[in-house]
């Protein structure tokens, strides 16, 4: 096995395991979310009273993109 397969090997591996125990503390990795569920039900609301998701997504100042995949989200689960 050559040095520099070794290394990222070795790097592989300490990463996971770091992930690991993050999780195992309650840390959970990633960005956070720019659609709060407030923001969410105020789309909703502003989509209900004729504004384009475009529009609504404008005015609570979060990218059309992400309000379309809540949109989808909760049309995929009505519970939540």
């Amino acid at each position: 096995m050559h040095t520099a397969q070794f290394e990222c090997d070795l790097i592989r591996e300490r990463t996971r395991a770091g992930l690991k125990a993050a999780a195992a503390r309650g840390r959970k990795g990633g960005r956070k979310p720019s659609v709060t569920p407030e923001k969410f039900a105020r789309a909703r609301v502003l989509v209900a009273s004729g504004l384009t998701v475009r529009e609504a997504a404008g005015r609570l100042k979060v990218g059309k993109t992400a309000l379309y995949k809540e949109f989808g989200r909760a049309k995929a689960d009505p519970q939540a």
